[in-house]
């Protein structure tokens, strides 16, 4: 049993654990050339994420659905610069409109150089996927366009909050399906298309990654209140001091108003106030990790597991197949 990609992903044959090693080592160079610059100092903006590491969740799904037609073919390790070149640009932006102070252990690009700098990087990493893109044929870009037409759209939702009448909750879902669904699911299908496999199972694993994506996620919203350490790479109740509605929140809102209970609706209006405030912030804290709407959340993302797992029964069955399903564990244990 060996240990490879993100949350210690284990892959007993030594056969795959050797073609996605080496797919992960040919993404990171990938990487690395991809956003070199003949001016240095966008060079070295524009790699500053790429350094800071990450858990190139999107990449290893490239390499694990490859598996189910020919690993070697040529566009997929492409393919997978491409989606996580996306997926480094929407960070710059994400950090902008967060107004973040870190990212992965590193000073966010806002914070370095200016919001300026950070969306102009952003857009530059979007142009090398773009350039990469154009080389794997125009099925992959019409793809990819799709996907990052969803991506927006599920951010202006979020912005945009739900229309009156629209339920918070499935508002937020359809927003975590554009948002983290869609390029999960595109980094699926990439890596069974240019494997050359079939066309029932690329949409399989398109499936799969969709709902892997959203319960990726909502395993996040979890963390951010459940987590009593920075172990998990991030500080516990950063979404929460930062004002954002995340699933364990909408539950909470949710029950307060259907059951009108005394203690939900303080926790609601402690939740409203200013947690930029720490005795405030950790009274929130406390007060969540032991309140019945953070099981609910718990209980949705194993929902989404559950449903990516049951996504990939039409497979053969082999140890890529076997690693996909480890996926799903292992977001589910992340939630504790």
């Amino acid at each position: 049993m060996t240990v490879v990609g993100p949350f210690g992903l284990s892959v007993r044959d030594q056969a795959l654990e050797a073609d996605v090693q080496a797919g992960l080592t040919a993404v990171e160079e990938g990487l690395l050339e991809a956003t070199k610059s003949e001016v240095p100092f966008i060079t070295e903006a524009a790699q500053h994420l790429v350094r800071a590491g990450g858990k190139r969740f999107r990449p290893l799904l490239v390499m694990l659905s490859s598996q189910f037609g020919d690993p070697y073919a040529p566009g997929i390790v492409p393919s997978a610069v491409v989606v996580e070149l996306t997926h480094l640009a929407t960070l710059y932006h994400d950090d902008v409109m967060d107004e973040a102070d870190v990212r992965r252990g590193v000073p966010s690009a806002n914070t370095r150089w200016g919001n300026s700098v950070a969306v102009l990087t952003g857009d530059f990493l979007f142009a090398r996927a773009s350039q990469i893109l154009a080389d794997l044929g125009p099925e992959a870009v019409r793809v990819q366009a799709l996907a990052f037409e969803r991506l927006v759209t599920g951010q202006i939702l979020e912005t945009a909050g739900p229309q009156d009448g629209r339920d918070p909750v499935e508002h937020y879902l359809d927003v975590l399906g554009g948002k983290t669904g869609s390029l999960v699911a595109v980094s699926c299908r990439f890596g069974a298309m240019m494997s050359g496999a079939d066309e029932r199972v690329v949409d399989v694993l398109t499936q799969y990654g969709e709902r892997l994506g959203v319960a990726f996620q909502l395993a996040d919203d979890v963390l951010d209140i459940a987590s009593e350490s920075t172990d998990s790479g991030k500080t516990p109740g950063t979404d929460l001091r930062e004002g954002i509605a995340t699933l364990p929140v909408l539950r909470l809102r949710e029950r307060a108003e259907r059951l009108g209970l005394a203690e939900d609706l303080e926790l609601c209006e402690l939740l409203a106030s200013d947690l930029s405030d720490d005795t405030r912030h950790q009274r929130a804290l406390r007060a969540l990790r032991t309140h019945p709407a953070l099981e609910q959340a718990r209980r949705d993302t194993v929902r989404y597991t559950e449903e990516a797992r049951a996504a990939l029964a039409p497979l053969r069955e082999c140890d890529a197949k076997t690693a996909l399903m480890q996926l799903c564990d292992a977001v589910v244990h992340r939630a504790g």
